[in-house]
């Protein structure tokens, strides 16, 4: 072989191995799109192609396309191409593919990009199944619905992880279009949040518009906020009605969910004082729709873990129907404390349930599933025995079973007035406080709350202490009456005894025990005893000389003491002397007692 064949071989070989290098696969390049594969309508879109450094030229193709789409020359360092779009509709909505032109030739096909647009038609709604707080770790249905009869629906969560889910639909009874997506377990690792689309079979890159934004609440086991109304579970339409939760954990945050909405309300928690926090949620101005069942939950900011859910708080729309209702009381509006009463609440409309209320009442509204009785319908509410507590202004409302939140007009007011005792601070009227679910109960006398036992025991205990004063100063009177009248009897006694003339008998005395003596004499002087008086100082002395007889035994001596005692004088004049001997002076003489 010459030495110039054998370099021309040389070289052919060199050539063939170099060649067969080159014609292997080029690495396929990466698609995306900026700001995602999913486009409002009319907002721009780029979407870019990025190969190697030695491609010279990008193509883009669009599925179903017989062209190539677009092409475009590379962008320094010639590794990646921009395709730009201003304005996205559903022309630009599809499947698209890229692939770049380098020196060894054409390069594979990139994976597919699925581009998007929507807001082609109106938007789905999207809610919770049975509510959008969940149990930390149980499941949640969500449930896409439309009115339109679409074949397609697709949930997105939103988030660094953005999965999406496809189900076809199914048609209701009612003509409505839905499908269920199962989500869980639902973990306060992060933040759930979805939103749904639908489309057409045959179009499948045009969506309508998205749903609302639904988040899922992971609600845990720290303690429950209290949920309450600053105006009365009753409002009317048009009022400013205001949600206050509160709590003394101390949250960050509050929730307020509506029974059966497919979304809740946030608020920032703010501290009315140390240790407390609240978050006001206003509803305003109320309408029929703000009728229903709340729940509020709170949270500390770094944690996606809700609390336990308050105890549910029942909010009453009035005005909605305009039948009338009536209110009677019997046996009248004016009833003595202690007495039974029935308030009797009636419409010739059907009704399912009448409630009764009281004006100023802090309880719930008293509930009762309405009678038909002669030709209209009624419901009676017992109470008894009553006390001042129930006296005030009650109405009476009706509302159906389709939506037990929504009422009619009240009736007349009616006062009803309870004469006698205070009954004290005795719990308002009788009857079932409200529950969750607006259920009958059998109503329960107000006699049995322990409250109305304690006034009742006052009252019985302030009438058992009333009665001993008035017994004791009774028996004061009676005692010091009997001392006066005792001391009046013996002055008595002896003013007659002075006052009983010469050689009158004297009268058998009450009391013989105040006139015996311990000897025989005693009996004889027990006569009348008179002390014949010297007229002749008596305004200075008085003195006695003795008319009785001497006793026989000379030691048996009878005295009379005199104390401050004014005697009647009577005058006596002696018989005339036969002798001629002058009349003896006159004489005064007093009667004594022997004690």
């Amino acid at each position: 072989m010459t030495p110039a064949l054998t370099a021309l071989l040389c070289l052919g070989l060199s050539l063939d191995t170099r060649t067969h290098v080159q014609a292997g696969p080029l690495p396929k390049p990466t698609l995306w799109a900026e700001p995602g594969s999913v486009i409002i309508w009319g907002s721009p879109v780029t979407i870019w192609c990025q190969g190697t450094l030695e491609a010279q030229e990008y193509r883009l193709d669009k599925e179903g396309s017989t062209v190539p789409w677009d092409r475009q020359k590379p962008l320094e360092p010639k590794n990646k191409a921009r395709f730009s779009t201003p304005y996205m509709t559903e022309r630009y909505a599809g499947r698209f593919r890229c692939y770049y032109l380098s020196p060894a030739g054409w390069s594979e096909r990139s994976d597919p990009l699925e581009l998007v647009v929507t807001g082609a038609y109106s938007k789905p709604t999207l809610s919770a199944l049975p509510s959008p707080v969940v149990a930390s770790g149980g499941n949640v249905t969500l449930r896409c619905g439309s009115p339109e009869g679409y074949q397609h629906f697709v949930l997105i969560e939103e988030g660094e992880h953005r999965l999406s889910r496809t189900l076809d639909s199914q048609q209701l009874h009612s003509g409505q279009f839905q499908a269920l997506f199962p989500v869980g377990p639902v973990t306060p690792s992060h933040r759930w949040t979805f939103r749904c689309y639908y489309y057409y079979r045959n179009t499948p890159q045009v969506w309508s518009h998205p749903s609302d934004p639904l988040e899922i609440l992971a609600s845990g086991v720290s303690r429950k906020p209290s949920l309450l109304t600053l105006q009365g579970p009753i409002v009317v339409p048009g009022e400013h009605l205001i949600l206050q939760c509160g709590s003394d954990v101390g949250y960050d945050r509050f929730a307020l969910y509506k029974e059966g909405e497919r979304d809740f309300l946030q608020r920032p928690g703010q501290q009315p004082q140390a240790g407390l926090s609240q978050a006001n949620f206003t509803l305003s101005p109320v309408r029929g729709s703000h009728g229903g069942q709340y729940r509020c939950y709170g949270a500390h900011n770094l944690s996606s873990e809700w609390s336990a859910p308050s105890d549910p708080l029942d909010i009453l729309i009035a005005e909605q129907f305009y039948d009338v209702v009536s209110l009677s009381v019997q046996p009248g509006p004016t009833v003595a404390s202690g007495e039974n009463v029935t308030l009797l609440c009636q419409s010739r409309a059907q009704f399912h349930t009448f409630l009764l209320t009281r004006e100023g009442a802090a309880h719930p509204p008293l509930h009762l599933r309405s009678e038909h009785q002669a030709q209209q319908y009624q419901a009676e509410f017992p109470m008894g025995p009553v006390t001042s507590a129930h006296a005030g202004t009650y109405r009476c409302y009706s509302s159906l079973s389709s939506n037990p939140h929504l009422l009619s007009y009240p009736s007349d007011p009616l006062e009803l007035v309870v004469s006698g005792p205070s009954g004290g601070s005795s719990p308002p009227p009788t009857g079932p406080r409200s529950t969750p679910g607006l259920e009958d109960q059998p109503l329960n006398p107000s006699g049995s709350s322990p409250q109305s036992g304690l006034g009742r025991y006052l009252e019985a205990l302030i009438g058992v202490s009333v009665a001993f004063v008035l017994l004791l100063f009774l028996l004061l009177f009676l005692v010091l009456r009997r001392q006066r009248q005792s001391k009046h009897k013996i002055s008595d006694q002896r003013k007659t005894d002075f006052q009983r003339p010469a050689g009158a008998a004297e009268p058998e005395p009450k009391d013989r025990g105040l006139l015996r003596r311990s000897s025989a004499a005693a009996d004889v002087q027990e006569e009348n005893l008179y002390a014949a008086v010297k007229d002749t100082q008596p305004e200075d002395r008085v003195e006695l000389d003795s008319q009785a007889a001497a006793p026989e035994d000379p030691q048996d001596v009878t005295y009379a003491q005199l104390q401050s005692l004014t005697l009647r004088r009577e005058a006596t004049e002696p018989p005339p002397s036969q002798e001629g001997e002058p009349p003896a002076e006159p004489s005064v003489y007093a009667t004594l007692a022997i004690h």
